[in-house]
This record gives C-alpha cells, sequence and structure tokens, in this order.
C-alpha cells in the first residue's frame, strides 16, 4: 500500500468519525450518564462495529447493500429506531430517577454500552456508506490483500478510539461539574436528547 493512498484514508476516517454523528451522540450520552467506564466501553463497541463492517464490505455484502436501496434503508431504519429506542429509555429512566442513572453503573450496564456501541456502528448508514462503497478505493488490487486489511482496519480503529476517547473526556468532565440529584436527572434528558439526536442524523442521511 502506497503512503499516499493510506494517508488519504486515515484523514477520511478522521473526517467520518469527527464530523458529530450516531455514534459520536450515543459516546457522549453514555459518558454523561453513566460515566468513563461505560464510555469507554461504548467506544470498543463501536470499534468492534466499524471491524465488522469492513469485513462485511469484504466479504462482497457492501456490493449487495449499494446495488439494493430497499436493503439499505431497512439496515438504516433499523438503526434509526435502535438508537430512538435508547433515548427514550434513558430519558424515562432520568424521570423515574432509576438506578442505572447513577453514573457508576455496574457491570452489566458496561457491556449494555458496549453492545449499544456495536449495534449503533454496525447500524450507522455514513458507516456502511464508507465502508462498503468506498473502502475499495484505497485497496491495490494487486498487492497483499491481508494486509492491506490489516493494515486500514489498525488505522481505522485508532483513529475511532483517539477521537470518541476525547469527546468522551470533554462530556464526563461536563459531567463532572454537576452531582446533585436534579442535575444528574437533567444529564439523563440530556444523555436521552443526544441519543435521539442520533438516531435524527442517522434518518435524514442519504
Amino acid at each position: 500500500m502506497a503512503l499516499d493512498t493510506w494517508i488519504a484514508f486515515t484523514i477520511a476516517c478522521v473526517v467520518l468519525t469527527v464530523i458529530p454523528g450516531p455514534s459520536v451522540m450515543l459516546v457522549i450520552a453514555q459518558a454523561l450518564t453513566r460515566g468513563r467506564t461505560a464510555a469507554v466501553m461504548c467506544i470498543l463497541g463501536d470499534v468492534v462495529g466499524s471491524i465488522v463492517l469492513m469485513g462485511l464490505s469484504f466479504a462482497g455484502v457492501g456490493a449487495i447493500l449499494a446495488a439494493s436501496a430497499l436493503l439499505f434503508q431497512v439496515v438504516k431504519w433499523a438503526g434509526v429506531l435502535y438508537l430512538a429506542w435508547l433515548g427514550i429509555r434513558q430519558i424515562r429512566a432520568a424521570r423515574h430517577d432509576a438506578p442505572d442513572m447513577a453514573r457508576h453503573a455496574g457491570h452489566a450496564s458496561s457491556w449494555g454500552s458496549f453492545w449499544a456501541g456495536t449495534v449503533t456502528a454496525v447500524l450507522n448508514p455514513k458507516a456502511i456508506v464508507f465502508y462498503m462503497a468506498f473502502l475499495a478505493q484505497f485497496i491495490e488490487p494487486h498487492g497483499d490483500l491481508a494486509f492491506q486489511l490489516a493494515v486500514l482496519t489498525v488505522t481505522s480503529s485508532l483513529v475511532v478510539v483517539v477521537l470518541l476517547a476525547g469527546y468522551a473526556v470533554i462530556a464526563e468532565r461536563a459531567g463532572r461539574l454537576f452531582d446533585s440529584r436534579r442535575a444528574r436527572r437533567r444529564m439523563g434528558y440530556a444523555g436521552g436528547g443526544f441519543m435521539i439526536g442520533g438516531s435524527a442524523v442517522m434518518a435524514v442521511t442519504r
């Protein structure tokens, strides 16, 4: 793989990740409402979801989705509904001051954050379009495909971890400023709002 090709791919990954989308909204919501551990698990889930998309792209699923507008819309709206459901559940938990609103959630909540990050990443139409439609442009057909896939996967994963971690740190530190019961409830509302906002971003993505 040529250096300029790798640089172009890295820049594309940075742009894809840094622009606020469903994954960013979800990580911010997790950092605000459940704290650092949940945000980290959510980021790890997003990385796993991105790797799954890359693998599916190389397996040829990208061509199927590109050829079927209906199938793409089904996947897209599944993601919209899933993230909206997470947001509504978060707002309902905040309204009733449920135990899972605690900033330091337990083991189960952390794994819930992981799976939320994974599913959101896999069903994110912006990521689907990038990995399924444009990933092939960064592959040299006559090169070592396994090596190129490994390089692109590691690069994409590192970009996702660094940038989403930056969003999470900012959100988590902002959340520390407000530690009263009323403030936690408002953060719960804000977190749910971020998730619903992420679903709206999914809905308008073409």
